[in-house]
């Protein structure tokens, strides 16, 4: 990790992004939950994956969680799926827009990671409308 002032401003910019899109009490939950041996990848996804990437112009937050939803479908990662859902929910995405992701996963990623993320995305929907 670098410390000069423009990572500083990147872990800043990070910061702040990963608190728009997936809320203050995940990101302070995970700041309290990080070891000394988990804290340095904290920190990268900070800088780099919320700081550089999801802070660049060329694409809009909600679009960025479209995409993310698709990839994490493929990859079959559900944990950071569910994580991902809220966050495009917060980003604006609708629940239509949610299904046809996945529909569209289906075709290209496949039916079966498709399906789990189905089953996934309609668990923290339903959580979502309770809160």
């Amino acid at each position: 990790m670098t410390t000069d002032s423009s990572a500083a401003t990147a872990t800043e910019r990070g910061d702040a992004m990963r608190r728009r899109v997936l809320g203050d009490a995940h990101v302070d939950r995970s700041r309290g939950n990080a070891t000394d041996f988990t804290r340095p990848l904290q920190d990268l996804v900070t800088q780099y994956c919320w700081g550089e990437i999801w802070n660049r112009p060329g694409l809009e937050p909600r679009l960025r969680s479209m995409l993310n939803l698709a990839m994490l479908t493929a990859l079959g990662k559900m944990d950071e799926f569910a994580l991902h859902v809220k966050g495009a929910i917060r980003n604006g995405v609708t629940h239509d827009e949610i299904q046809e992701i996945l529909l569209q996963a289906a075709i290209y990623c496949g039916v079966p990671a498709a399906l789990e993320a189905t089953r996934t995305a309609q668990n923290v929907l339903g959580a979502l409308e309770k809160e």
